[in-house]
């Protein structure tokens, strides 16, 4: 099992921008797959980007539109979200997921994190 945890989310004015780290602990996140998901109030979680165990699989949501870039360092078992040109619509909370293989599925995650809150004021 992996432990998954947050953090860098906070309160930025729309056009900032933010990085999101995610410190995995338990099994190195080599093996896995590692996603990034965002959930709105009252809204459904929705996939924001994954990368494969080597760094070449990596693939995002169709609203991130180059805004994101999803990375990952294994010496350091953490991966990490870069957020640029963050709008109001980019508000809510964001976890971390680790997968056995790729997916945008939700369901193919098996740990994930508390999540972090991402707040874009206009």
């Amino acid at each position: 099992q992996v432990q998954l945890v947050e953090s860098g989310g906070g309160m930025v004015q729309a056009g900032g921008s933010l990085r999101l780290s995610c410190a995995a602990s338990g099994r190195t996140i080599s093996e896995h797959v590692m996603g990034w998901f965002r959930q709105a109030p009252g809204e459904e979680r929705e996939f924001v980007a994954a990368i494969g165990w080597s760094g070449p699989i990596i693939f995002y949501g169709d609203f991130v539109k180059g805004r994101f870039t999803i990375s990952r360092d294994n010496g350091q078992n953490t991966v990490y979200l870069q957020m640029n040109s963050l709008s109001p619509e980019d508000t809510g909370v964001y976890y971390c997921a680790s997968a056995f293989s790729p997916s945008k599925r939700g369901a193919d995650y098996h740990s994930w994190g508390q999540g972090t809150q991402v707040t874009v004021s206009s």
